[in-house]
């Protein structure tokens, strides 16, 4: 289970990362196109927390998938994040006139020289992962999607069980569809649950699936944590 920063930034988002590294939160999600790579740098920096224990990633936006782009803004990200590398580079959208293997292949030197760990991709559906998978010379370890309990994705998740392919799931609790579901307050009743602990649990319990919901408030952070136990 990781932490959403999408829609956060400013002092708000510094604040969130740095209160959610703090109460055992170890894997923080965001993006070029967020505009907050600067907020969330500056709460990992003030959280008691050791950056090596921090899984960190971002996103290349749709503008700079071109080799030269990807080289550039990617030491761009890292200095407004203030770190020397990333854990995780995700490729935001596919691009209908950028190669994905150019765009893999920047990426790939990029791992190469230690300023990233691992190659991802975000919002790829079963056909296109199969082509980054196929023609990326490192290892693509995760596709980031939109999942949660009222969006099918079990073909893509099919894949990427066979492929040691990680599937993100982003907006998992459906952009807060899931607080008025008497189905999963049912279920959470059981258990002493609420809906969104339910839905969140459902996701994090599939084999590789990481869920990274968004969250502001210490209480809400808490509370999103609070699945492992049912």
């Amino acid at each position: 289970l990781g932490l959403g920063t999408w829609q956060n930034g400013g002092e708000q988002c510094t604040e969130t990362v740095r209160t959610a590294l703090e109460t055992g939160y170890r894997h923080v999600d965001t993006a070029q196109a967020y505009d907050n790579e600067a907020a969330v740098g500056e709460g990992i920096r003030q959280a008691d927390v050791d950056r090596e224990e921090v899984f960190l990633t971002t996103k290349l936006w749709r503008s700079n998938l071109r080799a030269d782009d990807v080289r550039t803004s990617v030491r761009e990200s890292l200095d407004r994040l203030g770190v020397d590398h990333v854990d995780l580079l995700l490729i935001h959208w596919p691009h209908p006139r950028v190669p994905v293997e150019e765009t893999l292949a920047a990426m790939t030197d990029l791992r190469d020289a230690g300023l990233v760990e691992h190659l991802g991709v975000s919002n790829f559906t079963r056909e296109q992962l199969r082509e980054a998978v196929a023609v990326s010379d490192a290892p693509v370890v995760a596709d980031q999607v939109l999942y949660h309990p009222y969006k099918d994705q079990s073909d893509l998740r099919e894949f990427c069980v066979e492929n040691d392919v990680a599937m993100t799931a982003y907006s998992p609790l459906a952009r807060g569809a899931v607080l008025d579901d008497g189905v999963l307050a049912d279920i959470g009743e059981c258990h002493g649950k609420s809906a969104p602990q339910v839905a969140l649990r459902w996701l994090v319990q599939q084999d590789g699936v990481v869920a990274i919901p968004k969250a502001s408030s210490a209480d809400h952070l808490a509370d999103n944590r609070a699945v492992f136990d049912f």
